[in-house]
């Protein structure tokens, strides 16, 4: 090396020695912060240290198992959990078995079914990217392949029953426009089989039962929670009658539909004559009901025959607990029953041996999990025991039933989840708002949300607003049209009465909410913005104008039922009027926004153009959109990433 370029080499390598040795300690110094998934776009979140992540590690690493249905001849289960990102099709042969996966699929299956009499296939149903444009498809047990049963496009198709005799599947779908519901059947060892049974108007179609001789089905037809009607359907010809009738003065609501063994009649749930949804008997030749269960003042939420006709198993919501019930078929005298570990049961069904009733149950410290009842020995036996990340479910909160009277004098009541004494003083609130609207806050696992009860100490309120089910469908009325706000203003009731409870710190509340939560989310940013200190809206309406026109057409008349007619001029002016969009400027608190692109309920545009609307009136917005996701995120991955930057939040606005 020459002499003079030696001399200038080493003059640029004591400059350039120290510069890389404080970027190197400069580096050091900054917290390694984490990268959202590919597919996730965030805008104005800041950059989130992985310390966040490290320290919610095993709350991200809950499981859980629901009950899809039994194995027709064996004691074998058919389940959905989740081993890595999606929930795909387990089975698991004997109760604490391993659960041996059957499906291999980025997508979620979202439901499974055994045919009646084989045990060669199974069906399911998958959508892409959350879309909800569910396709059924057919898994061979033999070879493992699977093979597209339904048609493929851009329809929705959901499972319904299984003809006795097992060779036949009837379905829904909104294959014919993409708008109507109408009843199909066919053998799904040969999609070609598919058959247009009967062309119905509406998007709230659904088969529930076969009749004994597989010649008729009984077919619902949902208005809203409030209103349905039974039908009676002739497979061959299509031809159709009502068993329920319409016009009086009193909208009456149906739910589950099974046929007697003898064919004569319908074991129905009903609100028919009561408060509540009670089981009832319908005599098919003179339409009279017979009621089974008028002893029990809730809700029958679920039920199934059994095999021999004699027996009935019944779920009922009691104060949003799942209690079990058995009651002879002709008598409705009950029968014993083993009790349950207390929680949320879903998925019952009696197993072909008559012996056995499978269902799935969760409680807020225990995940979804398998178990079944065996009445004879008066037993329960728990199939799945799902991970809980290695922390003890045990000591998890368990929620407390609160009570506070609204503007109108009505009690409002909620469940409320308290961190352990070891945090002192009055705690930050979050006031977490179910969706629906007709759904209910129930006692059920709250997943990562014990991170921010066990860990930051955060009190969480979940508030059953009127509007919701459970409580009988007078009050599941409050809410409906033009008495919208009311239940927004349950919330406002709720702040006040946070006030008054001295564990709690009026000073420090979010509201966040999910779908038609994630509107009330951001109404009360617009109404309560000088009495909280943030909001998270996760697929929340903001106009239901934009709403209405844009949700999936199969969709939108059950939500004109329940929201109004935006074409009507009055009410469009109406519903403008209490949209969140159209007070955005009265938001001046943080204001975060979660939505998946390929939502087919909230379409993406509500968020959209709240999140531009916010941020051009100078307000601060954190925003999170999903190519690959829908109406919430199913991907594991997407959730995390999801919770990490809403604990980043929550440090940023609400725990300081």
């Amino acid at each position: 090396m020459h002499r003079r370029t030696r001399g200038w080499w080493l003059a640029a390598l004591a400059t350039l020695v120290p510069a890389l040795a404080a970027q190197a300690q400069e580096a050091k110094a900054a917290p390694a912060t984490l990268q959202p998934p590919a597919n996730l776009r965030a805008e104005g979140i800041p950059a989130i240290p992985t310390s966040i992540a490290e320290s919610v590690g095993a709350y991200t690493e809950f499981r859980t198992a629901s009950f899809a249905g039994w194995h027709p001849s064996r004691r074998e289960a058919l389940i959905l959990t989740r081993f890595g990102d999606t929930n795909q099709v387990h089975e698991v042969r004997t109760p604490g078995g391993a659960r041996r996966q059957l499906t291999f699929f980025p997508e979620r299956i979202t439901s499974a079914s055994w045919p009646r009499r084989s045990g060669d296939y199974f069906v399911f149903t998958k959508d892409r990217g959350g879309d909800e444009f569910w396709q059924v498809y057919r898994t061979d047990v033999a070879t493992g392949a699977t093979t597209l049963v339904s048609d493929g496009g851009r329809s929705q198709n959901s499972l319904g029953p299984w003809s006795n005799q097992g060779d036949r599947l009837a379905f829904a779908s909104t294959r014919r426009n993409g708008a109507d519901r109408d009843i199909y059947v066919m053998d799904p060892r040969d999609p070609a089989s598919a058959r247009l049974v009967v062309e119905l108007k509406g998007g709230g179609w659904g088969a529930l039962d076969w009749s004994p001789d597989d010649k008729q089905l009984v077919v619902i037809e949902y208005v809203s929670v409030n209103e349905s009607y039974l039908w009676l359907v002739d497979v061959a010809t299509g031809e159709r009658r009502l068993l329920t009738p319409k016009g009086g003065k009193v909208p009456v609501a149906y739910d589950g539909a099974q046929f007697s063994r003898d064919g004569k009649g319908l074991y129905v749930t009903t609100d028919r004559d009561a408060e509540f949804m009670r089981l009832a008997y319908l005599d098919l030749a003179t339409g009279r009901h017979r009621y089974l269960t008028t002893d029990l003042n809730w809700d029958v939420e679920g039920f199934d025959v059994a095999p021999d006709g004699k027996s009935i198993a019944i779920v009922t919501n009691e104060d949003g607990a799942s209690v079990l019930h058995r009651i002879d078929a002709e008598t409705g005298r009950s029968m014993p029953v083993p009790k349950l570990p207390v929680g949320v049961v879903g998925g019952l069904e009696w197993h072909e041996s008559g012996r056995e009733l499978g269902l799935s149950i969760a409680s807020a410290r225990s995940p979804s999990d398998v178990f079944s009842v065996d009445f004879e020995q008066q037993r329960v036996t728990r199939w799945t025991e799902s991970e809980t990340g290695g922390l003890n479910a045990a000591a998890f909160a368990e929620p407390e039933i609160v009570r506070w009277k609204s503007f109108d004098g009505r009690t409002i009541s909620g469940l409320l989840y308290r961190p352990a004494e070891r945090f002192t003083g009055p705690r930050p609130v979050v006031i977490n708002i179910h969706g629906g609207p007709e759904g209910q806050s129930r006692p059920n696992f709250l997943g990562r949300t014990n991170y921010l009860i066990d860990q930051l100490g955060v009190a969480v309120i979940y508030p059953n607003v009127r509007g919701s089910t459970g409580f009988g469908k007078t009050f599941a009325k409050l809410d409906n049209g033009r008495l919208r706000e009311d239940s927004v203003k349950d919330i406002g009731a709720l702040l006040e009465w946070i006030k008054t409870r001295p564990d709690l710190d009026a000073g420090r509340i979010m509201i966040t909410g999910g779908s038609y939560g994630g509107y009330m989310t951001l109404a009360s940013a617009t109404k309560f913005d000088d009495r909280i200190r943030a909001s998270l809206s996760v697929v929340g309406i903001s106009n239901f104008v934009t709403f209405l026109e844009n949700t999936e057409e199969y969709r939108r008349d059950l939500r004109r039922v329940e929201y109004g007619d935006e074409r009507d001029p009055k009410m469009r002016e109406f519903l403008l009027g209490i949209s969140p969009l159209n007070h955005a400027q009265q938001i001046s608190k943080p204001l975060f926004v979660v939505q998946g692109k390929n939502d087919p309920r909230v379409p993406w545009t509500e968020s959209e153009q709240m999140v531009a609307t916010v941020r051009g009136k100078g307000g601060p917005v954190w925003y999170l959109l999903a190519e690959d996701e829908g109406h919430g995120f199913a991907k594991k991955r997407n959730q995390d990433f999801q919770f990490y930057a809403t604990v980043a939040f929550m440090q940023a606005h609400l725990l300081d």
